[in-house]
């Protein structure tokens, strides 16, 4: 395969990471032209198409995520060969892509920050969703999930720690509307929920197993939301312990559970995990969670 080629490769890596042919651009130093040139002469190469067009930019077909996973092995294996060449050792900087269930906002931005201070040239992006990213597609190096463990055979998982959440109501729906003391008295309560039947949070299943559907009367898919709605009264609700402890704005209407304690895992895949700037933040990471108090 000639340069010509691998040129291509990293043009069209570039394309799939930023999802734009002004982005992909930018960062290579070259014009939007050139860009479309590498496209469209690597799709003829392969044979196949590599991207979606659309308004909003390009978007990565099943070909494509396969090309941009090898590109991304490609790309750090060989940023890990130039700092090695040039008798520097294997540096921390570039591009570091964490990714984690939306919610944890709190216990992981303090880790960046103390990751990005020991470490300055790195450029963060912590990235949150109700969908898994795929790290054999390389749309992050690290990945912090909950629930059952991961089981992907090329990831490696690590436990980090478990938050423990319990059904709490607001103060003011309490006061209006009193509180269930059993199971048997939810269908007379309002609850708020995730709108997805397929969370693998022990707590949400909980919740479908025990309460009426129709009793879940505020459903959404982000955590933050999930919690402002029972602090605005809309309804009974789980909450991590440590978000609200001591809150008197807030009343405990089931004390957390070991069965319902959400489990997270530190997710690598297995290409990645021993290069020096993925270690470097799990040193970190761990080594911060000692100090938390779920």
């Amino acid at each position: 395969m000639g340069i010509d080629t691998w040129d291509e490769i990293r043009t069209a890596y570039q394309v799939a990471r930023l999802g734009t042919v002004s982005g992909a651009a930018d960062v290579l130093g070259v014009h939007h032209a050139t860009v479309i040139r590498h496209i469209d002469a690597l799709e003829r190469r392969l044979g196949t198409r590599l991207f979606q067009r659309h308004a909003r930019g390009y978007t990565p077909t099943e070909a494509g995520q396969d090309l941009l996973s090898v590109a991304q092995m490609t790309d750090e294996q060989f940023a890990q060969l130039a700092s090695r060449i040039k008798g520097l050792g294997e540096t921390v900087s570039g591009e570091l892509v964490v990714t984690s269930i939306s919610g944890t906002g709190r216990l992981l931005v303090p880790v960046l920050e103390r990751f990005q201070s020991t470490y300055p040239d790195v450029i963060l992006r912590f990235l949150t969703d109700m969908r898994v990213f795929r790290l054999d597609y390389g749309e992050a190096h690290i990945a912090i999930r909950a629930g059952s463990a991961p089981e992907e055979p090329d990831n490696v998982v690590q436990p980090l720690a478990r938050i423990r959440t319990g059904l709490y109501a607001a103060r003011s729906y309490a006061e209006a509307h009193g509180l269930p003391t059993t199971p048997a008295d939810f269908p007379a309560h309002r609850f708020v929920g995730i709108d997805s039947a397929e969370s693998r949070a022990p707590f949400h299943r909980w919740m479908r197993e025990n309460v009426p559907l129709d009793r879940i009367t505020f459903r959404c898919t982000e955590m933050d939301a999930l919690e402002n709605a029972v602090r605005g009264g809309m309804g009974i609700g789980f909450l991590a312990a440590y978000r609200v402890a001591d809150d008197p704005d807030l009343v405990e209407v089931m004390a957390p559970r070991p069965e319902w304690d959400a489990p997270l895992w530190i997710v690598t895949h297995v290409d990645l995990h021993r290069t020096r700037k993925v270690q470097a933040f799990l040193t970190v990471l761990k080594e911060t969670a000692k100090g938390w108090r779920l």
